[in-house]
């Protein structure tokens, strides 16, 4: 179903990082059209200011995962975590389509300069956590750093019930979360549309299994809802889970594949159209505790930009399809 013409325009009206991927799959632009827009994010808006934050040594805000000096600081007794050091700047920019050219040399400064708060581990080389590996992996192939490890790692980490789950390295769970499983998907996915190197697919394939046994939605013992967190829709969503994003991730994963969408995801799509407001929008939920660089949304309860570019083009690929 085309875009209503004043919802669009709303969408266009907004920041280089958004307005390029309206462009794309919204608006049918040319990619001579998208491709520009594209091209402005490192100059102009977010992108430009987040860039300006970088450090002389390649990260941000002097850490890897978190700030330096942040453990043991009265920050760290707050609600949340900081999301300004460098993964996350990393994770907002290559998902903003910043090109790694305005990163040139920062590859080799992280490799130089920055270490894991887990076990003094380098950066590139990844530690014990899975979304935090699922991230370096992707930015790392933005980047071009060597995360070979990191592609051998994904496989031989899969649970037996076929996903990912960031507690199970410590030995305090032996089942894939939602979370963990997500990340580990949108990741690899990226790492493949960046490097057209297929050997994460399997991996990656095994674990959409896990999640459309379950349609995105249900335990597996139960059938009962995972949790409330399924329909509680953030931008940025940073790690967390909810249909919206697992939903956005298997439209990607499906264009990429050259797949239709799994029936499986009925159930998950209901959950998102009945979210859409009768103006064509979804309304922000509440953002992830923490401290940011600025803000990139909207405030909770107002309709966010963002949301209502996933979920647009997911409903409209869904009913195309149908």
């Amino acid at each position: 179903m085309a875009t209503d013409t004043r919802l669009l325009d709303w969408l266009l009206d907004s920041d280089p990082a958004l307005r390029w991927q309206v462009e794309r799959d919204l608006a049918g632009a040319p990619p001579e059209v998208w491709q520009a827009t594209r091209s402005r994010v490192a100059t102009e808006g977010h992108g430009a200011e987040l860039l300006a934050h970088q450090d002389e040594d390649g990260q941000w805000d002097g850490g890897a995962y978190f700030p330096a000096g942040y453990f043991g600081s009265p920050e760290s007794e707050q609600p949340g975590q900081p999301w300004t050091a460098t993964t996350w700047s990393l994770e907002d920019l290559r998902e903003w389509g910043v090109d790694a050219a305005a990163l040139a040399g920062t590859a080799d400064k992280l490799a130089a300069n920055s270490r894991w708060e887990y076990d003094d581990l380098p950066y590139w080389g990844g530690e014990i956590d899975v979304c935090i590996n699922a991230f370096t992996l992707a930015n790392g192939a933005w980047l071009g750093a060597d995360v070979s490890d990191l592609v051998a790692w994904f496989p031989a980490h899969r649970l037996q019930d076929g996903g990912w789950n960031c507690e199970a390295e410590e030995g305090n769970s032996t089942r894939s979360s939602f979370h963990s499983t997500l990340n580990a998907l949108r990741e690899m996915l990226a790492y493949e549309q960046i490097t057209a190197d297929p050997s994460l697919r399997e991996a990656r394939h095994g674990g959409e299994e896990y999640l459309l046994e379950r349609r995105l939605l249900r335990r597996a013992t139960t059938g009962e809802p995972v949790g409330a967190f399924i329909a509680q829709f953030v931008h940025p969503h940073r790690w967390r889970y909810s249909a919206l994003t697992a939903l956005d991730y298997f439209r990607a994963a499906a264009l990429l594949d050259e797949t239709p969408p799994d029936p499986r995801l009925e159930d998950a799509v209901e959950v998102i159209r009945q979210a859409r407001q009768p103006d064509g929008t979804w309304l922000q939920g509440t953002p992830l505790a923490g401290r940011t660089w600025f803000d990139i949304d909207v405030p909770e309860g107002e309709a966010s930009r963002w949301l209502t570019l996933s979920g647009t083009r997911v409903l409209d690929w869904w009913d195309a399809a149908r």
